[in-house]
């Protein structure tokens, strides 16, 4: 299996549906268009991509749209579901579709043995010739991945993770656990990307990627030259604009802001709905006063 290196900043890009609740062609391309401009990757159908509201053929057609328009930007499209069957399904489509590699968060909804768990992931290892990453994400998948089941997976071809616990020992031990050359360790959150960076990590999959992509690039390119004090100073700025952002439901709010700045991202999903008036108000002044609109 290819052991390419995944860098840089990756937005769990958003999905963009109409006022039906269809997906929107137009607005998702526009949007991914506008992120290729200033991200190293893409990240579809995740968490921020409303994957699991959305049907296996939806999916797929995202995922279509996200590796058509990417420009120079890789793909890893995420292909977590709640059963196996599915998750091998997803996975095979996107390989058809050129993506560069698959990820996937545990099955979810019921909780399952660590043994089980890596018979789910090495079944998919085996599935598809691309790149797959371990998307941890104990919050919403009720089902944490240890460091040891990390390195038996590593030992049998996974590529890499996508941590996503907020929590940077985890994050070291799963430095400590898995050595193997060529793994990526990606951090799955803009809220502690310099220390996983410093610790090792290649990438961050950042949610505020997806509404201010040049403002990660620049505190990546920053990181990437090495000065500590003024990356710390970065990486607060980068904590600053999160903290707007979790003003409201991020997800939704993703919306708004993109609206914010000129572009269609369409609409969230039903039960999600658009923010008030009066927090768009709010975050738009907020992001204003640090020069970001």
């Amino acid at each position: 299996m290819e052991k390419k290196k995944f860098t840089g900043i990756i937005p769990p890009v958003l999905t963009c549906f109409d006022k039906q609740g269809n997906i929107d062609e137009a607005a998702q391309r526009e949007i991914v268009r506008f992120l290729s401009k200033s991200v190293q990757g893409f990240y579809p159908c995740g968490t921020y991509g409303s994957g699991p509201m959305m049907s296996l053929e939806e999916r797929k057609r995202v995922a279509e749209i996200v590796i058509e328009e990417k420009g120079p930007a890789y793909v890893i499209v995420h292909v977590g579901a709640a059963s196996t069957r599915d998750t091998i399904d997803l996975a095979k489509h996107a390989q058809e579709a050129g993506a560069d590699g698959v990820g996937a968060i545990p099955p979810y909804y019921f909780s399952y043995s660590q043994e089980q768990l890596i018979d789910h992931y090495r079944k998919l290892i085996k599935a598809v010739d691309i790149p797959v990453f371990l998307y941890n994400n104990p919050e919403l998948s009720r089902n944490p991945i240890t460091p040891k089941s990390l390195k038996i997976l590593a030992d049998e071809g996974l590529a890499g993770v996508k941590d996503s616990a907020f929590d940077l020992v985890n994050f070291y031990n799963y430095l400590l656990a898995v050595k193997n050359p060529g793994f990526n360790f990606i951090v799955g959150t803009e809220a502690i990307a310099a220390g996983a960076l410093d610790a090792g990590a290649s990438a961050v999959i950042a949610g505020l990627a997806n509404c201010f992509p040049e403002f990660m690039q620049d505190f990546y390119q920053t990181w990437l030259k090495g000065d500590s004090k003024v990356t710390a100073a970065k990486q607060l700025e980068v904590m600053r604009a999160r903290n707007i952002l979790k003003m409201g439901p991020t997800l939704t709010m993703i919306y708004s802001i993109l609206r914010m700045r000129g572009l269609n991202p369409g609409y969230p999903r039903a039960p999600y709905c658009d923010i008030s008036a009066d927090l768009y108000a709010i975050i738009e002044k907020e992001y204003r006063a640090m020069g970001l609109l």
